[in-house]
């Protein structure tokens, strides 16, 4: 008689995302993932394989190109592409500034910008259904999203008329101009992804491992010195070995310190921490209490 087969944590977490993702396909005409370089994008990318695999990807990748990327990650972004044979669409943002379908904003910041870009790109390419990597686990506006998150014609969230998902029932009933932003890693954590990660041998983005780096110390984050940093009056360049919890502009995302230069160590690390990612890293987080829910109304991831 056959013993049967326990499944593990991960086990779990990936079944249920892979099922997403399939019924995601049966469901949209249109969908497309968001991939930027960062781990949740590449976990995405993982499971996206693995559910249509020997298949390739049936549908294509989407980067929001703010222009203030880290290096480091556009360099990765490019090589999977290749690597894999994607199809990448990149919604530029400085395009758009030029075009004048968005202006620079006085702080020079691009994080905002990323809204009626990505909405611009959905209309033009009729996306009906976008993959992100959002987790509920990071901040407190993303805790409240359902599996499948409708966004009305106008892309704007309003948490109040969101879908109930009993039995993972999954509704992606909507009208023309109507999407549905899809997350199949809702129910995982930070420390899941790097458990995954780890399990899988995935590659990620040498920044996310500890590193030495020029950076200053603003609002208690550590910020690295780039074109897009430049130090003000009084702040102080250090080389300090540092290394990046989750990846966004380079003019707003900060590193942490950090010794964990190999998957375990970063294992160790987060096991132990009591900051999400985002409140530890982020700036434009923390414009005000709202500042995500507000962006999400907007139209935003």
């Amino acid at each position: 008689m056959s013993r049967a087969r326990t499944l593990s944590h991960l086990d779990v977490l990936e079944a249920e995302s892979i099922f997403v993702m399939r019924e995601v396909m049966a469901e949209f005409e249109r969908p497309v993932l968001l991939f930027s370089g960062g781990k949740d994008s590449v976990v995405m990318l993982r499971l996206a394989q693995k559910a249509f695999a020997p298949a390739r990807m049936p549908f294509p990748v989407l980067h929001v190109d703010t222009g203030h990327n880290f290096p480091e990650v556009l360099h990765y972004r490019d090589t999977q592409v290749t690597a894999l044979g994607l199809h990448l669409i990149v919604a530029s943002v400085p395009e758009a500034i030029d075009s004048g379908l968005v202006r620079e904003l006085p702080d020079g910041t691009r994080n905002r910008l990323q809204t009626p870009v990505l909405l611009n790109a959905v209309e033009k390419y009729r996306f009906d259904a976008l993959f992100g990597g959002a987790r509920r686990d990071e901040e407190k506006a993303r805790a409240k999203e359902r599996m499948f998150s409708f966004r009305d014609e106008f892309g704007q969230w309003d948490p109040k008329s969101q879908r109930p998902e009993l039995w993972s029932l999954y509704n992606g009933r909507h009208h023309p101009g109507e999407s549905i932003r899809v997350f199949p890693l809702s129910n995982w954590t930070e420390l899941d992804v790097w458990h995954y990660i780890a399990r899988e041998r995935i590659v990620l983005p040498s920044i996310y491992y500890a590193h030495h780096r020029a950076v200053v110390e603003r609002d208690g984050m550590f910020y690295a010195v780039n074109e897009f940093i430049v130090p003000r009056d009084g702040e102080q360049v250090a080389i300090r070995r540092v290394r990046y919890r989750t990846v966004g502009d380079a003019s707003q995302t900060a590193a942490v310190l950090s010794e964990a230069d190999t998957v375990e160590k970063v294992i160790d690390e987060v096991a132990a921490t009591r900051v999400t990612e985002r409140g530890a890293t982020r700036g434009d987080d923390r414009v005000s209490e709202a500042a995500m829910e507000d962006r999400k109304r907007e139209g935003y991831f």
